[in-house]
């Protein structure tokens, strides 16, 4: 029994183009997925005591 050796490079381009679209699909969906999302903007203030030690003045 022999075995054939299929050296046919066309149907490998057209799987490569199939996963990469497959892929593209993907991280769009996952991209407007995330973009239906509404985040809470922060409530919380922040404040921060800088002591005037800290500052140089530049003429």
């Amino acid at each position: 029994m022999q075995f054939v050796r299929k050296t046919s490079s066309r149907g490998k381009i057209i799987r490569l183009i199939l996963k990469l679209t497959l892929i593209f699909i993907a991280i769009l969906g996952i991209i407007f997925l995330l973009n239906k999302i509404e985040f809470p903007a922060p409530t919380k203030e922040i404040e921060k005591i800088i002591s005037n030690e800290n500052f140089k003045i530049i003429k």
